[in-house]
């Protein structure tokens, strides 16, 4: 594959006003508008950069002889759905959990799918070397305005048993972290009939409660709620609500690959077996389970959008990864938090059971993840050094070097938006996962010092 010169693993992710300017953004828009050439739906994320991002956006799809929808602020799982539902194409504005200064900028399809990689590079070619179309002004046409979150949010409701969770009423506290979810998920749940305490459910781009990141470090404050106030359940978004990180009702934070795991056992049972899509850096819980409830597992490689084609490609049933995302693909060919969300309350309602007990009930694994820094352009040399020093061991190559040995594995992982790699190890003991992310750790900072 050609070296990308803008997109990252999803979309063009920037530093808001220094890269991610309105005028990079409108030919980018105007770029994509010249391969789409229809209705266009356009909706983005909390973000104080977003209006400023959104407004060249639909400047440079009108230009290039787009009929443009503007659905304001809004999830994107929500941009998603109305595009597979109604439109053309979309743009979503986010850097989903990226620091308050950088934004971003995503493409999906008329399935709601991120856009494959030859548009992407048809995309790069137009904004560097060849400019995009632009129409005579009379065929220009303006803007609308549509409002989908409530047609999102009952469509949410009708994919669960409503009574049951009403009937269990579930006393739950959310943190949406002041981003997009802040239009969702606490209505969603009040609809479902569960008790709600909301923080952080003020939409404010400067993230001013907690970094939009659902990590544990940045969770505290919602940890802390769910234990005083003697919650059943604690929820937390990113900042583009497409994850959902669980803490139950003991206050311990829910790795998101547990949840993965228990959402696909019940989609399993429900449905009697299926195709579950995730990527190499996910559980092997999730084959355990598979086995068990009559499901194949496929892995691709790391993000959502390659488990969203896997999964429209195969006809899967649900698919995911290990942070928190988690894709039904008969309702959004992409993560979605708010699905998630209900499908979680209606688990606990439906079994009677607290969080930590069906957590409890599934295949035990420890993880590890850690970071360490290298510069872009020394990434590729790293990895095949990597691939080289470890060819005694069973490994997969399907993304970064993912080594299987006799106490578990880790996976090494340059990251597409940031200049650091990624090493997320899983075995059966904490002893063993921390001793297998160590030793990738060293292996990168070997590779980068020979």
């Amino acid at each position: 594959m050609a070296n990308k010169r803008l997109f990252g693993t999803f979309g063009v992710r920037r530093r808001a006003n220094e890269v991610l300017t309105p005028e990079f953004a409108s030919k980018l828009a105007a770029a994509y508008g010249t391969l789409v050439k229809g209705q266009v739906a356009v909706g983005g994320d909390t973000r104080t950069s977003t209006p400023m991002i959104k407004h060249a956006v639909l400047s440079g799809l009108l230009s290039s002889g787009c009929h443009v929808i503007d659905l304001g602020i809004l999830p994107t799982p929500a941009v998603q759905y109305a595009v597979r539902n109604y439109y053309d194409g979309g743009v979503i504005i986010t850097a989903s959990h990226n620091p308050p200064h950088d934004n971003g900028i995503k493409f999906v399809d008329a399935d709601g799918i991120g856009i494959p990689d030859d548009m992407e590079e048809k995309i790069e070619d137009m904004f560097f070397d060849e400019n995009p179309d632009r129409v005579p002004w009379d065929e220009i046409s303006e803007v609308e305005t549509s409002d989908i979150i409530d047609e999102y949010i009952e469509n949410v409701i009708n994919r669960v048993d409503a009574d049951a969770i009403k009937d269990a009423g579930l006393k739950v506290v959310v943190d949406c972290g002041s981003g997009a979810a802040c239009f969702t998920t606490p209505y969603l749940l009040r609809k479902l009939g569960c008790q709600v305490t909301t923080m952080n459910c003020q939409p404010d781009g400067f993230f001013p409660g907690r970094n939009p990141e659902p990590t544990e470090d940045n969770l505290q404050d919602l940890i802390n709620a769910v234990k005083n106030l003697g919650a059943d359940l604690g929820i937390a978004h990113d900042g583009d609500a497409d994850r959902t990180i669980c803490i139950d009702e003991n206050g311990a934070f829910v790795f998101g690959d547990k949840t993965f795991a228990l959402v696909e056992k019940y989609m399993l049972k429900e449905n009697k077996g299926g195709l579950i899509v995730t990527t190499v850096a996910t559980s092997q819980a999730i084959y355990d389970i598979a086995e068990e409830y009559g499901g194949e597992v496929i892995a691709t490689r790391v993000g959502d959008l390659l488990v969203a084609r896997a999964l429209k490609e195969n006809d899967g049933l649900f698919g995911g990864e290990e942070n928190g995302g988690l894709i039904f693909p008969d309702f959004v060919y992409g993560r979605d938090a708010a699905l998630s969300t209900a499908k979680i309350v209606e688990i606990m309602a439906k079994e009677k059971k607290p969080l930590s007990k069906l957590i409890d009930e599934l295949p035990s694994y420890r993880s590890e993840k850690r970071k360490v820094e290298c510069p872009d352009e020394l990434k590729v040399e790293v990895m095949e050094k990597i691939a080289e020093v470890t060819c005694e061991f069973e490994v997969d190559t399907t993304d970064g070097v993912k080594i299987l040995t006799e106490e578990g594995w880790v996976i090494i992982r340059p990251s597409g938006t940031e200049s650091i790699f990624r090493c997320f190890a899983e075995a059966k003991t904490e002893e063993d996962a921390k001793k297998m992310a160590e030793w990738g750790i060293k292996l990168v900072l070997e590779q980068l010092k020979s």
